[in-house]
C-alpha cells in the first residue's frame, strides 16, 4: 500500500487482485468503517459481495453515524458530522454509492450541488446574556503569548506531545481566548485531553482556520447522516450480495502469533443468544472495528434523564480481551479507562408547535422552516454554566418528520455542573428540563418557559460514558496499526486504529482506517489519497497566519531604518507579494 494524490492515480482503476476469487472477508461491527472496507473490496479489490460477512451486535447498521425516531420517545441523534471538501477518502468512496434522492447521481453527486446551492455559514456563532450576540466577531483574540504557544506545538515533534495534556501545552492566555471556544465547542476537546491530538488537528485543519468562526468551512448533508450516508452505502452493499448478521456481538478472536507472522484463526461470537463460531484460514479476511465511542450511550425521555451505564461494555471488552494477546494491538485502557473524562452528554429536541421556532430563527436570523441553512453549525453559549451549545440543520432532518416541526441537536460539555436555570446537573436532567436550560439561555421570558417546555417540545437525552475516549493523552503504540507487522490477514479498523496521516473524530478517519486495510490485505494496486497538504502549503500557512492575529500585521523588531531596508528588498520578490497578499505586511501601494 501506498499513500498518492492527483488525478492521475485517483482515476485509474486497478486491476483484479491475484487471487481474490479464493478469498473471504470477515467484518467484526456494522459502522462507516466496516461499510466503507466492504465497499473497497467490492469496487477496487473486485470481490465478489457474497464472500463479505458483517457482524453487528445491534439490529441495524451505521454505528455512531446514526438517526432514528423511537416511537415513543420521539427523534433522536446522538451527534452530528461536520464535513468539508477535502475528506479524499469519504468522497472516494462516496463517488461510487448511488443517490436515494436523484436518479442517476451518486451519493457524492448529490452532496456537492446541495452545498453548491446552499453554502454553509454561520450568522451568529456564540450568545450571552440569555440569547444576546456575544459579539466573538469572527475574532480570535489570541495574545502574542497565546500564538507563541500555538507556533510552539505546531512545530513540535509529534513526539513532544505524546502523553501531555492540552492545558499543559497552552497557557491560561489562550485558554481564555475565542480561538479556544470556537475549537473546543466545535470538536468537543476538554483542557485535559491529548496535546497530541490538538497538534494533529492543527495541521489537518489549517486550511479552514479562516472559516472557523462562521463555519463556512463546513458542509453537511441534506438529512441525517443515517439517512443521507449509511443507508444509501447499506442498501448498495445488499445489492452486491453482502450478509449482515445483526444481533450478533462477537466476543473474542483467536491467533496464531510468532515473532515474524500473525494470524487470525477463529472468531467467536453469540448471535440471539447462541454460541458460534467460524474457523480462519489465510485467504479468510478479518477486518474488527475496535472500541466504540458510542458504546453503552444510554437514551432518556422527556421525562427521564439519560444513564450512565459505565459497567460491561462489549466492544472495548473485544479490545481488551485481543489486545492481551500480543503488545502490538494497542492499549484499550489508555482511551476506554477514564469515563470521567471521557463523557458528555447530548439531547434531541423537537418543536411540536410554532412558538419555540421563533425564538430558533431570532438568533440564527433564518427561517428555520425554509430547507436551506439554519443556524450552519452550533450556537455556543458562551456564559452556560453547562458549556451548551446547539444546532439546527437543514429541515426536515428526517424523511419522516412532519413539516410543522424542528429537530434540534443539544449537547454539553460540563455535564456535572449545575444550570444557571435548573440548577441541576445536565447528566441528572430529564429532557423537558434540558429543554428548560435551553429555553432559558435562548431568552424565552421565565414565566413562559414550563410551559414550552412541557407543551411545545418533546425532547430525549442520551449519556454517551466514550464519547472522547480517542482524545486521552496517548503515546505510539496505544492505537494498534491498521494493519500489525507481520499480520497476513487481519487488520483493525475505525476510530482506535493507527493511521499516521490524519486525525481522528471525522467520518474521513473510519473511512481511511477501512481503505488501508483492504488495501493492504488485498493488494490492491492504486494509492490511497494523501491527507490534503495544507500543512506543508505556504500559502494556506500564511492565510492561517494572518487570520489567527485578527488582521494584525507582522511587526519586524529592530531599528525602523533596517525595517524599511528589509521590506524594500523583499518588496519585489515572490515572499513580498504573498506577504502582501494576506495581509501580513502594508500593502505598498
Amino acid at each position: 500500500m501506498y499513500y498518492s494524490s492527483g488525478n492521475y492515480e485517483a482515476f485509474a482503476r486497478p486491476r483484479k487482485p491475484e487471487g481474490v476469487q479464493d478469498k473471504t472477508a470477515w467484518f467484526v461491527g456494522a459502522g462507516l468503517a466496516s461499510l466503507s472496507g466492504a465497499a473497497f473490496l467490492i469496487r477496487d479489490g473486485q470481490m465478489s459481495g457474497d464472500k463479505i460477512t458483517v457482524f453487528e451486535r445491534l439490529k441495524l447498521p451505521g454505528g455512531a453515524l446514526d438517526g432514528i425516531k423511537e416511537p415513543k420517545k420521539g427523534f433522536v441523534i446522538r451527534g452530528g458530522r461536520e464535513m468539508e471538501n477535502h475528506f479524499e477518502c469519504l468522497w472516494d468512496l462516496f463517488r461510487s454509492v448511488p443517490s436515494m434522492e436523484i436518479d442517476g447521481a451518486s451519493v457524492l453527486d448529490e452532496f456537492y450541488w446541495l452545498n453548491k446551492d446552499d453554502p454553509n455559514s454561520s450568522l451568529q456563532r456564540a450568545t450571552e446574556k440569555r440569547g444576546q450576540d456575544a459579539h466573538t466577531d469572527g475574532l480570535f483574540t489570541l495574545s502574542n503569548k497565546a500564538q507563541k504557544d500555538m507556533i510552539k506545538v505546531f512545530l513540535a515533534a509529534p513526539e513532544e506531545m505524546e502523553n501531555k495534556r492540552i492545558d499543559e501545552v497552552f497557557g491560561e492566555d489562550f485558554l481564555q481566548s475565542n480561538f479556544w471556544l470556537y475549537w473546543r465547542t466545535m470538536f468537543a476537546f476538554e483542557e485535559w485531553h491529548s496535546a497530541l491530538e490538538m497538534k494533529l488537528y492543527l495541521h489537518r485543519f489549517i486550511h479552514h482556520i479562516g472559516g472557523l468562526p462562521d463555519f463556512s468551512a463546513l458542509k453537511f448533508t441534506k438529512y441525517n447522516q443515517y439517512e443521507s450516508l449509511v443507508l444509501p452505502l447499506y442498501r448498495w452493499l445488499l445489492d452486491q450480495g453482502v450478509t449482515f448478521r445483526f444481533d450478533t456481538e462477537i466476543t473474542d478472536i483467536d491467533f496464531h502469533l510468532t515473532r515474524e507472522r500473525k494470524q487470525a484463526t477463529k472468531i467467536h461470537w453469540v448471535s440471539e443468544g447462541t454460541e458460534g463460531s467460524v474457523e480462519l484460514g489465510e485467504n479468510d479476511l478479518v477486518f474488527t472495528t475496535i472500541g466504540s465511542l458510542t458504546e453503552n450511550s444510554n437514551d432518556g425521555d422527556h421525562h427521564t434523564p439519560a444513564k450512565l451505564l459505565d459497567g460491561p461494555a462489549p466492544a472495548w471488552d473485544l479490545w481488551r480481551r485481543i489486545a492481551a494477546k500480543d503488545p502490538s494491538f494497542g492499549h484499550p485502557d489508555v482511551f476506554g479507562g477514564h469515563i470521567p473524562e471521557t463523557k458528555w452528554e447530548s439531547a434531541t429536541v423537537t418543536t411540536l408547535d410554532e412558538r419555540i421556532p421563533g425564538y430558533i430563527q431570532k438568533i440564527c436570523k433564518r427561517d428555520p422552516f425554509s430547507g436551506k441553512v439554519v443556524t450552519g453549525g452550533i450556537v455556543t453559549v458562551k456564559d452556560s454554566s453547562w458549556l451548551m451549545s446547539w444546532t439546527v440543520n437543514r429541515q426536515p432532518h428526517f424523511k419522516q418528520q412532519p413539516k410543522d416541526q424542528i429537530v434540534v441537536w443539544v449537547y454539553s460539555l460540563f455535564v456535572d455542573v449545575p444550570g444557571d436555570y435548573v440548577k441541576k446537573p445536565m447528566s441528572e436532567c430529564t429532557g423537558e428540563e434540558i429543554t428548560q436550560e435551553w429555553l432559558y439561555h435562548m431568552g424565552v421570558p421565565e414565566a413562559e418557559i414550563g410551559e414550552l417546555a412541557a407543551n411545545s417540545a418533546k425532547c430525549v437525552p442520551v449519556m454517551m460514558p466514550y464519547v472522547t475516549a480517542f482524545f486521552m493523552p496517548r503515546q505510539a503504540g496505544d492505537r494498534p496499526d491498521v494493519v500489525p507487522k507481520g499480520s497476513v490477514n487481519f487488520a483493525f479498523i475505525g476510530q482506535f486504529a493507527e493511521s499516521t496521516r490524519d486525525c481522528i473524530f471525522t467520518t474521513e478517519y473510519s473511512v481511511r482506517t477501512a481503505m488501508e486495510a483492504s488495501y493492504q490485505l488485498l493488494g490492491i494496486e492504486r494509492g490511497v489519497p494523501e491527507v490534503y497538504n495544507s500543512t506543508y502549503d505556504v500559502r494556506k500557512l500564511l492565510a492561517a497566519t494572518s487570520r489567527l492575529r485578527d488582521g494584525d500585521e507582522l511587526h519586524i523588531p529592530g531599528p525602523d531604518v533596517l525595517r524599511k531596508k528589509l521590506m524594500k528588498k523583499l518588496e519585489s520578490t515572490e515572499i513580498g507579494v504573498m506577504l502582501e497578499e494576506y495581509g501580513l505586511v502594508a500593502d505598498k501601494k
